[in-house]
């Protein structure tokens, strides 16, 4: 329902039972390794519209002092919230994963079958299940779902409205029509309902197809790339051997969520940057200077693998060598790191911080932002 990406963080509307619009939006911050999805590619917050469903694996914060949101108590989640749910503002509010329905359904094998629709004037409810993508159980609850004329359709490589389906003769222009338990992914969003109902969710997209959704996966891929490219892969630091006047050899495991191909370009013998970062990722810089000028930089010396890493760890671990180490590079510490072959850009002021940090407030921003209900 909102969100500051440029710190990471933001607001959820969490589902209940009951005027699912009167919630109040619980704050949430991303963990540093936190991995985001959408449209089952990586993403950033900012690539996600607001309003759209989401789902959640998240934690108590790991150092409340620092928190970037308010910290409620352990139980809070066991409270009542104004419209009397429970559940409703929980203390787990450090996410781990988040992801979208198309990302979750492809993530745990499911799908949505739909069985009916019912429509007049390009909008209306369509009868739909979600279920695992070898399942024949013709007895999996069924959702109401509304659609309307801007519910984005897409099949093949085609990008398809309510009305292209009505012309077609695939839907009906009015009334209801059974749609026999019809295969699709589901995009799902909320919107403001008519006739008094208060929990119902909204499709914004239908992807028909196998092709269809791993073409918006790679749209968003490539976005995604594109950004990483730009601000770096986030990391953290395992060791630091010194050796003398500015000399070491760091060791950092790479964090997890992030496309295949951009891992592969660290590799043994290649030149590499490595700059420190806070919690929120936000780079360090020195007055004008961008990362690249304020960066450790040296050569990878060794690239390892390891399988069956958890969530939030690629797994991948570099060593790297440099004959100038700067200060926020230490074990435990939170880094970025690129190829040198990578785009050396300057980013926009809101996220970087500058003169090392001094200010706590710019380290770790207040929870002040959010509103108190």
């Amino acid at each position: 329902m909102f969100v500051d990406h440029a710190n990471r963080r933001g607001s959820l509307r969490i589902e209940s039972e009951n005027a699912f619009r009167k919630n109040e939006p619980q704050p949430f911050a991303l963990l540093p390794y936190a991995i985001v999805r959408y449209q089952g590619a990586p993403a950033d917050l900012r690539d996600i519209p607001l309003g759209t469903m989401m789902h959640v694996r998240a934690f108590l914060p790991p150092e409340p002092r620092i928190s970037s949101v308010p910290v409620l108590r352990v139980d809070n989640k066991e409270k009542r919230g104004g419209r009397g749910d429970v559940g409703t503002a929980p203390a787990e509010n450090h996410i781990l994963l988040l992801e979208d329905e198309p990302s979750h359904c492809r993530r745990e094998g499911l799908v949505w079958k739909l069985n009916e629709v019912e429509i007049e004037n390009y909008e209306g409810l369509i009868l739909a299940s979600r279920v695992p993508m070898d399942s024949t159980d013709g007895t999996a609850d069924e959702e109401t779902l509304s659609f309307d004329a801007a519910t984005r359709i897409w099949r093949g490589r085609e990008r398809l409205g309510v009305a292209d389906l009505i012309a077609e003769g695939t839907w009906p222009a009015k009334g209801k029509k059974p749609l026999d338990g019809q295969v699709v992914q589901l995009g799902i969003s909320w919107k403001p309902t008519l006739g008094g109902v208060f929990t119902r969710f909204h499709i914004s997209d239908i992807w028909l197809d196998d092709t269809a959704m791993e073409r918006s996966a790679q749209v968003q891929t490539e976005t995604h790339k594109a950004f990483i490219r730009s601000r770096w892969v986030p990391g953290w630091i395992d060791e630091v051997e010194y050796g003398q006047f500015g000399h070491a050899t760091v060791t950092a495991t790479l964090f997890g969520g992030i496309d295949a191909s951009l891992y592969a370009d660290f590799t043994r013998g290649a030149k590499m940057l490595m700059n420190p970062v806070e919690n929120t990722l936000k780079h360090t810089e020195g007055g004008s200077a961008g990362p690249t000028q304020m960066s450790a930089r040296g050569s990878i010396l060794d690239v390892s693998k390891t399988e069956g890493a958890p969530m939030g760890s690629s797994g991948i671990q570099i060593r790297f060598e440099t004959d100038l180490i700067t200060e926020g590079i230490r074990p435990t510490r939170v880094v970025r790191v690129r190829p040198a072959s990578w785009p050396d850009v300057h980013l926009p002021r809101e996220e970087y911080m500058r003169d090392g940090a001094a200010s706590v407030d710019e380290r770790f921003p207040s929870p002040d932002i959010f509103p108190k209900y």
